[in-house]
């Protein structure tokens, strides 16, 4: 028997490059290796201010573009995650084991807590205990994330370690799965590719609009002129070019950029070229995909009830451990 893996992604608006490269090519890469659970997260698209009446073609749409990355329905499980309610019971009862100092120094709490400064809520606070829940519910072993992540999951490990000391051996530890593109910076070069900090290239982004976003992507700061020599080490647009370009066009930017050979614009045309030419199928499945709307939910149904399954059993093994039954 497999063992089970267990992610997520929100249906936050368009799934971007930062989703593609951190998330689904890696969640696609171990479909074979292990019992992959994949779960449209909704309950943690509601942390931050969104449009409600928008949130179902949101599920919908996001289901649909991940099948279009290659996310095969065949060889996976996937549900929306409002579906299966003892995420947010067993959200609860890891509550009462998890301290509220680890919860205070996650990174991404600090960071979503100042650029939501007005509308933090206990939901943003608690999001790594509703994670945590999420994982150890189908008792994963396996956790495919992105670099921003990796603290969670490390906090997902403590808890468990504490409720399977207060209470007995229940979950495995998660182990953390970390893809090649560990943290893909956005647009700015700063900050992670995020919806929310307008900094992105969606996968269903029309060619246009791609090329023109890169044209005013942040390249290496001390480049003013064409003539100025650059440095490709410290410039996300050529960390870029090593996801999507070929082995020369890499050789050939890192050396033409160094002497001033070649500007940021033909760089920024390179990868754009290569970006569009790797989701084109994808949109052109996505295109297709988004409009068979009882195809997607029919999937979206049967992850869900088989999710449910599972985790009605597991919840009876918690309930009996906390003296409930």
């Amino acid at each position: 028997m497999k063992d089970k893996l267990f992610s997520g992604i929100q249906p936050s608006g368009d799934i971007h490059l930062g989703n593609y490269l951190g998330a689904l090519k890696n969640w696609i890469a171990l479909l074979d290796e292990y019992d992959a659970i994949f779960s449209i997260v909704d309950y943690h698209a509601i942390t931050v201010p969104y449009e409600a009446h928008e949130l179902q073609q949101r599920i919908l749409d996001a289901t649909a573009i991940v099948i279009a990355a290659g996310l095969d329905p065949e060889r996976s499980t996937l549900f929306v995650q409002s579906t299966v309610p003892e995420h947010t019971e067993l959200c609860w009862i890891l509550g009462t084991v998890t301290r509220i100092s680890d919860l205070e120094r996650m990174t991404q709490f600090k960071q979503k807590s100042q650029q939501f400064y007005q509308t933090v809520n206990m939901g943003l606070f608690a999001y790594p205990v509703l994670q945590a829940a999420d994982i150890i519910l189908y008792k994963a072993k396996a956790v495919p994330v992105g670099e921003d992540q990796a603290q969670h999951i490390e906090l997902c490990r403590e808890i468990v370690r504490k409720f399977n000391k207060t209470y007995g051996e229940t979950f495995p530890e998660p182990q953390a799965i970390l893809g090649e593109a560990k943290r893909i910076l956005g647009l700015d070069g700063q900050a992670k590719m995020s919806k929310t900090m307008d900094n992105t290239i969606g996968l269903a982004e029309d060619p246009k609009s791609i090329q023109k976003k890169l044209n005013k992507a942040v390249t290496d700061p001390a480049r003013v002129r064409k003539t100025d020599p650059g440095n490709p080490n410290i410039c996300n647009i050529f960390t870029l070019q090593h996801f999507f370009s070929t082995p020369s066009e890499i050789e050939y930017v890192d050396r033409e950029c160094r002497v001033a050979g070649i500007g940021c614009l033909e760089c920024k045309k390179i990868l754009g070229k290569n970006i569009i030419a790797e989701i084109l199928p994808i949109q052109e499945k996505y295109e297709n995909l988004k409009y068979q709307k009882k195809y997607l939910q029919d999937i979206l149904a049967a992850g869900s009830k088989r999710c449910q399954e599972i985790a009605a059993t597991t919840m009876e093994e918690v309930r009996e451990k906390l003296g409930m039954r």
